[in-house]
């Protein structure tokens, strides 16, 4: 009942089924293979996370703004990281870094058992937790904190996705990744890179991506 009353929004002609098939054919297009990772995006409505004056560019492959400061992603670097973190494999717990709008949070919500998330700016997080109840992503926890730190206490993590770039990867994060886990994190200032973090035998392997542009990995709360 909440998704048909959340799909009334202004731009309805944006949020058909045909609009996100226009969409998974757009991203199968541009490389994206894992269908369970292409099926969570097609499920997940991104509309309802953005305002309803930005509604008609929801499925564009674009970032669009969310207010402060942040934005939500472009659907192809959603699906490019999510597809990265399940290397064609089921993924158990899930760590975010950079809740936003909840919108990545979501996707992830469907393709693992469990996703724990961080945002520091706490309207985010409140506003991300209503879109999270509207679609029942009931093996979804939130903590407003520090992301740059992690989450301790529920380590360790086989999945960790950072939606932020960072100026290096944050030790707190190496540290809570399980053996055989698999980081997807974007490093740098002007430039910035997407990385792949594996640990293997208590070793890191870290692979280059390819380029991306995030907001950058702040500390401390808001």
């Amino acid at each position: 009942m909440a998704l048909r009353t959340l799909s009334k929004k202004p731009g309805i002609g944006m949020t058909s089924a045909r609009t996100r098939d226009r969409m998974l054919a757009r991203l199968r297009e541009q490389g994206i293979k894992d269908e369970a990772t292409l099926s969570a995006i097609g499920e997940i409505p991104r509309h309802i996370f953005v305002d309803e004056a930005l509604s008609i560019r929801a499925y564009e492959d674009v970032s669009l703004p969310i207010g402060h400061g942040q934005t939500i992603s472009q659907p192809y670097i959603v699906a490019r990281m999510t597809e990265i973190l399940r290397n064609d494999k089921p993924l158990n717990k899930v760590l975010e870094i950079g809740t936003g709008c909840g919108y990545q949070t979501a996707v992830l919500s469907r393709v693992a058992r469990e996703v724990l998330s961080v945002e520091r700016i706490r309207p985010l997080l409140l506003k991300a937790r209503d879109h999270l109840r509207a679609l029942k992503c009931s093996n979804v926890k939130l903590d407003h904190a520090d992301g740059s730190k992690g989450l301790e206490d529920y380590a360790p993590f086989d999945g960790i996705i950072v939606t932020a770039a960072a100026s290096h990867i944050p030790q707190d994060l190496l540290s809570q990744l399980a053996e055989g886990g698999r980081m997807v994190i974007p490093i740098g200032t002007e430039s910035q890179t997407l990385y792949l973090i594996e640990r293997l035998n208590d070793e890191f392997k870290k692979t280059e991506l390819e380029a991306v542009k995030f907001v950058p990995l702040l500390g401390g709360l808001s």
